[in-house]
This record gives structure tokens, sequence and C-alpha cells, in this order.
């Protein structure tokens, strides 16, 4: 049994507005300087915590937590604005799912707000977990996310992480997978190739070819 783990951020979806506009809206109520979306992509990865920690500003990432509050306030909201699914991932993920694929979410993004999304683009698929950010379990690049999945998946003899930077792909490393890098989303393919993605995906498309071979 083949077992396809997807990254969320960058890689089902585009939400990076979403996540820049929140973090924004934290940073505007405690008066500091606000990024723009190109910027916030080379902040995203690993967290909304650290995430609002790299926004604020040198002699004043004491106030993270204050900004993480915020951005809560504002992303539990608005997390659905601007957020759209990148162009042919709902096709790839079914197809893999109707091929006997099962296929499960691993985000560093909050686990309520990851599943709230999840189902809200992608309310037919049948994941058989969705699993994010929260207090019980270390975050990405930490396997214990994927040993989560597995427990719940039995019969397992084959395993991807499909994922847009080199977090996911050094989870991948961690949990003994096979890695697919998604050109498309934050970060590009060179940190991908980098950080050493055993294939690298041009488009939603790629993902079924690599793996259903």
């Amino acid at each position: 049994m083949i077992l396809a783990v997807f990254d969320l951020d960058g890689t089902i979806a585009d939400t990076i507005e979403d996540l820049g506009d929140a973090v924004n809206y934290g940073l505007r109520v405690l008066g500091y300087p606000e990024h723009d979306y190109e910027k916030y992509k080379k902040m995203v990865g690993n967290g909304a915590p650290v995430l609002c920690w790299r926004a604020l500003p040198d002699g004043h990432k004491d106030e993270a937590d204050r900004l993480h509050e915020l951005f809560r306030e504002y992303y539990t909201v608005h997390y659905l604005d601007k957020t759209r699914l990148y162009a042919g991932m709902d096709k790839a993920v079914n197809t893999l799912s109707e091929a006997g694929v099962k296929v499960a979410v691993a985000t560093n993004k909050p686990q309520d707000v990851a599943r709230s999304l999840v189902a809200k683009l992608l309310p037919d698929v049948g994941f058989e977990a969705v699993l994010g950010g929260c207090a019980e379990r270390a975050k990405k690049p930490d396997r214990a996310i994927i040993d989560e999945i597995l427990s719940a998946v039995n019969g397992v003899t084959e395993m991807f992480m499909i994922g847009d930077s080199n977090v996911d792909i050094q989870t991948a490393q961690n949990a003994g997978m096979r890695s697919i890098g998604c050109a498309w989303g934050f970060r590009g393919s060179e940190e991908l190739i980098l950080a050493g993605a055993d294939y690298i995906a041009a488009s939603p498309g790629d993902i079924c070819r690599f793996i259903l071979r």
C-alpha cells in the first residue's frame, strides 16, 4: 500500500496572501513595519509562532507571543479570503485516491485551521488524516507527525512526502520516506534540489506520475 502525505501551504494551496495579511495586521497593531508577500514566502514553513518571530524587527523579538495572538485573532476569520487551490491539485489528489493510494496532510499550520481549510478546499477527498501544528506534537521536520499518520494507516509499504520547502524534504528524510518537491510553491526548485528531494514536480500531474509510475 502506498501512502502520500501532502504539505498544505505552498503545496496544495496558495495561502501566502492570507498568511501575510494576518501577520501584517498584528504588526500594524504593534506599530511595526509590514512586509510584502514575497518576503513572507521565505518566512513560512516552521509554524505560525516562528513566522511571527521572523516578522518582527531585530530587538523586538520578545513580542513574538503577542504578535502570534494577533495573528490567530485575524487568521481564524480570514484564512480563506484569498487562499486558492493550485490549478490541477484537486485532480491530482483524486487521481491518487482513486488508484488506491492513501492520502494524508501533514502541515505546521495550526491544526484546527488546517482541517477547516482542507475540508473546504477538498471536500470530496477521503484523507486518512489531516494533522497540523499543536502543542502535543513536535513540528516538522520532526518525524512525529508522520508517525502519528502511520499509526492510523495499516499496511503501508511505500511512502512519499510531497511539499514545497526544505522542511518537507527534511521531514521525509527523518521519516525514511521518498520526497517530491513542488516547484510551484513558495521556495522554488533550487531549495528543494539543495535539500535533496528525490523528485521535483513541475505541476500537480507530475506527483501522480512519480507515485503511480
